[in-house]
């Protein structure tokens, strides 16, 4: 049986709904970001436990198909901002992930919209101006290796976008007290 999360953004979050799982005695057969499998479908009453096992947590079972689809929209954007090198990767995040999805790209950018109240594009925008401030934070990379590791075309058009993001440049952001970073969760 599928069930589809809400919310799961790490490994984290994968490791901590298998021990929610396991703690309820469901045998996990296989866990990514966005989708677990368990070895038997759950009655309305156990589906109503994970849910509230779940929920205690921050995350969410996802039952309409569309919601579905949506979750794995986000899921596809933060693995490829957050866990991937964007420097190699050869064609728009959004074709990419029509792709990966099988989906037209103008069905997937109509429903994200309806359902979230932002377009695919600003919402991988958004994600990335939040790895760019990680990246940041660390201080291991210039704004030249940020701006070559994110894939932009230049550090000026990284730092054109970090302002208009966030209403500071990176450089402002760096020597700012108390870094406001969001939870990959609660970016939109």
């Amino acid at each position: 049986m599928l069930l589809h999360i809400k919310n799961m953004v790490c490994d984290r979050c994968i490791l901590i709904v298998r021990q929610q799982l396991e703690n309820l005695n469901f045998k996990v057969k296989d866990i990514s970001l966005g989708k677990v499998d368990i070895d038997h479908e759950p009655t309305e009453e156990q589906v109503q436990t994970i849910a509230s096992a779940l929920q205690v947590l921050g995350f969410e079972l996802i039952d309409k198909q569309k919601d579905q689809l949506v979750e794995q929209i986000k899921t596809k954007v933060i693995e490829l901002v957050h866990y991937s090198d964007l420097n190699s990767v050869h064609q728009s995040l959004m074709t990419l992930i029509a792709e990966q999805l099988h989906k037209e790209y103008t069905y997937l950018s109509r429903l994200f919209s309806d359902t979230e109240g932002i377009t695919i594009e600003k919402y991988i925008i958004q994600q990335k101006i939040e790895k760019v401030k990680e990246l940041i934070q660390y201080g291991e990379l210039n704004l030249n290796e940020i701006a070559f590791k994110m894939g932009y075309s230049s550090s000026a058009h990284l730092s054109t976008q970090f302002k208009s993001v966030t209403g500071q440049s990176p450089s402002q952001y760096k020597t700012a007290a108390g870094h406001q970073r969001k939870p990959l969760d609660r970016v939109n």
